[in-house]
């Protein structure tokens, strides 16, 4: 089972967020607030991927994604946000993709599969499995 870290300052929306995943059987690590310690809870719960909030101007969400890849240079995180240019500014500060507010499942998936190649493998296999049938 994939180990995901997914952040968000909205309770409501990080009770939705870990519901849809666990439905896809990932293991989700809820995290309120921008406070928790994230190397530490990186280290201790080795997770495939990690979800931030980009808050407002990010700055917040910038600085700890720049922590994580200093330690974690191959680790994928993913911003997380509703401000329309959020596709043109994820890259730029380090953040390997993004997923817009409001929430598309399908895209919310696919993002996280793409940066989770083993998760995407079963899937292909489970499909190519049930199309011989």
């Amino acid at each position: 089972m994939e180990t995901v870290i997914v952040q968000d300052t909205d309770q409501s929306i990080l009770d939705i967020l870990t519901i849809a995943l666990q439905m896809e059987n990932f293991h989700v690590n809820s995290v309120l607030d921008y406070d928790s310690n994230f190397i530490d809870m990186i280290a201790k719960l080795k997770p495939h991927v990690v979800m931030l909030d980009y808050k407002l101007d990010g700055k917040i969400c910038i600085k700890i994604c720049h922590e994580i890849k200093n330690v974690y240079p191959h680790l994928p995180v993913i911003a997380m946000s509703c401000n329309s240019n959020i596709n043109d500014a994820y890259d730029k500060h380090g953040f390997d993709d993004y997923i817009p507010k409001p929430f598309d499942l399908d895209n919310l998936y696919a993002v996280l599969r793409k940066h989770i190649p083993k998760q995407e493998a079963k899937i292909l296999a489970k499909k190519a499995g049930e199309n011989l049938a």
